[in-house]
């Protein structure tokens, strides 16, 4: 093939001529950025960003008729690992996944249950639904009984409840971890495994859904949360529009496109200076890869993306034009 020549580079992607380190464990993603509830929607009456946190507080003069949440707006949750630290002053709360939106900052669904008492932290309980599906120590599984309601069957010992609170700090930083694979779901306190259950009642399980930390009504509290990373267990599904920015030291350019995944094959179409194109590829984990191939000036150019899957919402990696070119690129989903 022909040189790819700087000059044919600028026009290919429409560069404008003035262009301009990641730290996170292994495949987790952080949620939260410290500063503000960017990404979160929560009642501002209760919750706020303090001492690098995000924070639900109550006041005798500021109560909360009844439990209120904090919503992680930016994806649901299916298969993962969540890992985040908190302090909990006073009353009960939790973090919910595979939960419901009812509307209002108020949830449904599963909770990792944690309080400033000595009884429930760990635990998992059903909010607005089957309540407690299991006790801290234990082992259960969820059946479905003859007559349609819920069983939970205690089938083994994680250890002894006083044992395990005795691991939890009291108005201290404690990490709580999260781990849900199919409809297996295991709590664990610092580095404790708290509860243990399979979820085994096909009607009233769920396998995704919303990301939440909850408020409790009651007494005055505060509640504290930090560190909030994920780690998607089963890959990040890139389905939909995303917009890119392409940069090298010639100047940056934007092309648009429109993925589908299935499983780990990926399709979809591209919409840039070669007009729009087909593009074919793979994600396998964090990584995807996609090509495609466009005319310029009769000339067959193919462009290969590869890259790593950052967040949610959020790509970045390198761009190989023909054999003569190297760019960096990230994208954003719209």
């Amino acid at each position: 093939m022909k040189q790819i020549t700087a000059i044919l580079l600028v026009s290919i992607l429409g560069f404008n001529l003035t262009a301009n380190a990641d730290h996170h464990e292994e495949g987790f993603i952080s949620i939260f950025d410290g500063k503000s509830l960017k990404g979160w929607d929560g009642n501002p009456k209760f919750w706020s960003v303090k001492e690098g946190a995000i924070t639900g507080q109550t006041t005798a003069e500021n109560p909360t008729k009844g439990n209120t949440f904090v919503i992680w707006r930016a994806n649901t949750v299916d298969q993962f690992e969540l890992r985040l630290k908190f302090k909990i002053v006073g009353g009960n709360s939790g973090i919910q996944y595979r939960s419901k939106d009812l509307g209002n900052w108020v949830v449904g669904g599963y909770q990792g249950d944690f309080e400033a008492g000595t009884t429930y932290s760990g635990i998992l309980y059903e909010e607005k639904g089957r309540g407690i599906l299991a006790q801290r120590g234990q082992m259960t599984e969820i059946t479905t009984g003859k007559d349609g309601k819920h069983m939970v069957n205690v089938i083994g010992s994680i250890g002894d409840t006083k044992d395990i609170q005795s691991v939890i700090k009291k108005e201290d930083w404690n990490d709580y971890k999260i781990i849900a694979r199919g409809n297996h779901l295991t709590h664990i306190i610092n580095g404790r495994v708290t509860c243990d259950v399979t979820d085994s009642d096909k009607s009233r399980r769920q396998r995704s859904g919303i990301l939440a930390l909850q408020l409790h009504a009651g007494p005055p509290m505060t509640v504290q949360f930090k560190d909030i990373r994920i780690k998607p267990l089963i890959g990040i599904n890139i389905t939909g529009s995303w917009q890119f920015t392409v940069e090298t030291d010639q100047g940056s350019g934007g092309p648009s496109f429109e993925f589908k995944q299935r499983e780990g094959q990926l399709t979809g179409d591209y919409n840039g200076l070669f007009g729009e194109q087909p593009i074919k590829g793979k994600v396998q984990g964090n990584q995807v890869s996609f090509s495609l191939t466009g005319s310029y000036e009769g000339q067959e150019i193919e462009s290969n993306y590869t890259g790593t899957i950052t967040g949610f919402n959020s790509m970045k990696g390198t761009l190989v034009i023909g054999d003569q070119f190297e760019a960096s690129w990230t994208a954003n989903r719209k």
